[in-house]
């Protein structure tokens, strides 16, 4: 099964960190992560996102598309990198991810990923056979 994981980490604290601090939480991670693509579980890289102040969200509004700057969270802890996981199930996700290094700057948040293949053909199909009339 997949998951998607999502970590999170205050910006404020992050900030407030020494560089050395912010280099050995970076390592820390990416040694965890490498083990992770090592035994075949981290399907990607996993991937860091640039801070909420670079983000915005876009929301549909009438017939009109309004962008507004960051997130919208009413939190500390904002969206800071995903990756997708390799696991037999969702317990199995939660011991792999518990023993990552982010765990300690902030939640992770598994989901398990939905298989849209089938969702994708019937689409697929759908759409060549309007080309077609």
């Amino acid at each position: 099964m997949k998951f998607v994981c999502l970590g999170y980490g205050d910006e404020k604290r992050w900030d407030s960190m020494s560089e050395s601090q912010r280099e050995d939480m970076i390592e820390e991670c990416l040694a965890y992560d490498e083990i992770l693509q090592t035994e075949g579980h981290w399907t990607g890289s996993g991937e860091a996102l640039q801070g909420g102040r670079a983000a915005r969200t876009l929301r549909r509004q009438g017939d009109k598309t309004i962008v507004t700057d960051g997130p919208y969270a009413e939190t500390r802890e904002l969206l800071g990198g995903f990756g997708v996981l390799e696991a037999r199930d969702l317990n199995h996700a939660i011991e792999l991810m518990s023993k990552h290094p982010g765990v300690k700057a902030g939640p992770f948040e598994i989901r398990p990923a939905a298989d849209l293949s089938g969702m994708i053909r019937e689409s697929e199909t759908r759409r060549a056979q309007r080309k077609r009339a």
